[in-house]
């Protein structure tokens, strides 16, 4: 069992920053968590990919993010960041934080903490 705790969202105007973090918990049972990952849910729109990292640092953006977020993880912490710049109106979405584990390929689920972005 893997339990994700998110923190860091809020309201900020457009052009401005907001840093997520999302830490983790696990029994033993679980296992080594492999790849960690942001995903954002506006209303109204599927769930969609922001920013994954794996066991091993590769890191994958959304193309509507790239240039603007930065993903980071500290394996030490099974904590992984997400360092939002430059935030647009269209941003505005529930975060949510997933973490994979072998046992578990699909991951688990943080409870989301929304971000809204103001023109």
């Amino acid at each position: 069992q893997v339990q994700l705790v998110e923190s860091g969202g809020g309201l900020v105007q457009a052009g401005g920053s907001l840093r997520l973090s999302c830490a983790a918990s696990k029994s033993s049972f679980s296992g080594s968590i492999r790849t960690m990952g942001w995903y954002r849910q506006a209303p109204g729109k599927q769930r969609e990919m922001v920013a994954t990292v794996t066991a091993g640092g590769t890191t994958s953006y959304a193309d509507s993010v790239k240039g603007r977020f930065t993903i980071s993880r500290d394996y030490a912490k099974d904590t992984v960041y997400l360092q939002m710049d430059s935030l647009k109106s269209e941003d505005t979405a529930v975060y949510s934080c997933n973490a994979a584990t072998l046992r578990r390929p699909s991951g688990y689920w943080g409870q989301g903490t929304q971000v809204t972005v103001s023109s």
